[in-house]
């Protein structure tokens, strides 16, 4: 590889040179969504960083084969083994099946992920079709003492490891127990606060929707153990990089490494790759809190699910990103701004070879060292204004939309032929059109100016004429 290729990881605590266990390729794996409810847009920032750094790993020459779990059970409403299952508690929620539910929310999920830009992955497994998988892990893991029954659940144990807090600092390790175990009951069939369950028996809940036979009972896996076994089913005994939110760390991806490496009998994944939160007002964005603001809303409140990518690649992974129509809105207006500058060039002349290289170097340091998404973009505004030939220019926007996914060519040439008008975007002019008349008619001027300024921001212009309001796309 020309370029060295770094990020943050987490295991390690520091930005490392990221060498992978098979010269070129990369196996990674990604945490997907508990389907119970839609993601928000928050899950779906940590989708479009995982996106880049894949698209970036390709960039830089790697092949990369990505797998990702779907949770239709076992993940329970509080990650210390205590609450009601997820799924179960939206299969209530919504009086249908547990599996209508993961599948109703599934393909909502796909859709908003789709929606902004992002690859699917290679391999995607919902955890209900690796149940022989779980137990055999669980059976190995009891027969090399690591794992024990107890009440008729099966706990690993975690006083076998050296080190059970392996990404964390002596100084937090107290305050990671304290912060997620003391508001939660306390399980007495565990001999340490910090052993979780491998495999839950109808003693958890007699309701369960979803139950198989196991040697300990008829029950369901926790939790934990699906990633593991489904990384190994498709990926090996290795894998290169596991990706997810920082709130995955402890205790997911903590007991994933636990339980992996006490079955393999040697490391299990060398770098992992985490994205920070995406907070509101409120702080940070949970399904707990109620209100769910998902890449759908905000398609049908006017906005290109493209522009939230945009405004995510703006800020760096490992920062709290916070989110706001206003900011939201000035990301709008900066990404049509960058769709018309593009719209003007001219697929005129040879594409000048010497420059492409500089400015593809460019972006390849950008987003090799540590997944630096907003000096990419940078590097995108620089080759437009550099000294250089239409068509030069527009190959360097092919090349780097491959990473950011964007579609910027293909929005400058909707903007070029004409605007096609999106039935949403209608709709949503037409509704902020009437609510500005009814400001104008309250004499509520600042309301009717802001409403005005809202839809420029999406590129909609409005015109007061004696036929009454007029707009046209800009």
């Amino acid at each position: 590889m020309a370029n060295t290729f770094t990020f943050y990881n987490t295991l390690s605590r520091t930005i490392e040179e990221f060498v992978p266990r098979e010269e070129g390729k990369v196996s990674m794996y990604t945490c997907g969504p508990t389907v119970y409810h839609y993601a928000h847009i928050g899950n779906i920032r940590t989708y479009i960083m995982q996106d880049a750094l894949i698209k970036s790993l390709e960039y830089a020459g790697f092949n990369v084969k990505r797998v990702m779990n779907i949770t239709d059970v076992g993940h329970l409403s509080s990650d210390a083994d205590t609450g009601e299952d997820k799924m179960l508690a939206g299969a209530k929620r919504e009086h249908k099946s547990v599996m209508e539910i993961a599948k109703f929310y599934t393909d909502a999920f796909f859709k908003d992920f789709d929606a902004v830009g992002n690859k699917r992955p290679d391999v995607i497994e919902p955890a209900t079709n690796c149940i022989p998988e779980f137990i055999h892990m669980v059976e190995v893991l009891l027969e090399k003492g690591y794992a024990y029954v107890a009440g008729g659940n099966v706990y690993f144990d975690t006083s076998k490891l050296d080190d059970y807090y392996v990404f964390s600092s002596s100084v937090e390790k107290e305050q990671l127990e304290v912060g997620v175990r003391d508001d939660v009951e306390e399980d007495a069939n565990k001999k340490n606060k910090t052993d979780f369950v491998l495999w839950f028996t109808k003693s958890k809940f007699e309701d369960q929707a979803l139950k198989w036979d196991s040697p300990w009972g008829v029950g369901y896996p926790g939790w934990h153990i699906e990633c593991s076994c489904i990384s190994m089913k498709h990926l090996g005994e290795y894998i290169d990089i596991h990706c997810g939110g920082v709130d995955n760390i402890f205790p997911h991806h903590t007991n994933e490494i636990a339980q992996s490496e006490s079955y393999l009998g040697h490391e299990w994944c060398k770098y992992w790759f985490h994205s920070n939160h995406l907070n509101d007002q409120s702080g940070k964005m949970s399904k707990s809190k109620g209100a769910i603001l998902t890449v759908s809303l905000l398609q049908e409140k006017g906005y290109d699910p493209l522009v939230y990518r945009f405004f995510c690649l703006q800020s760096h992974y490992r920062k709290p990103l916070v989110f706001s129509y206003e900011a939201l809105d000035q990301a709008a207006a900066t990404f049509n701004k960058l769709v018309k500058r593009i719209a003007e060039l001219k697929e005129d002349g040879e594409v000048d070879k010497a420059v492409v290289e500089q400015y593809e170097n460019s972006f390849r340091e950008a987003v090799s060292g540590d997944l630096n998404t907003a000096m990419a973009i940078t590097v995108l505004y620089d080759a437009l204004k550099a000294d250089t030939n239409d068509a030069t220019k527009l190959y360097l926007v092919n090349s780097f939309d491959k990473v950011l996914s964007l579609d910027l060519i293909g929005h400058a040439k909707a903007l070029s032929e004409g605007p096609s008008v999106d039935p949403e975007l209608e709709k949503y002019v037409l509704d902020a059109i009437e609510r500005r008349a009814q400001a104008k008619k309250a004499k509520d001027f600042a309301t009717a100016d802001a409403i005005r300024d809202e839809l420029l921001s999406k590129g909609v212009e409005i015109k007061d004429t004696r036929e009454g309001v007029k707009w046209q796309l800009i």
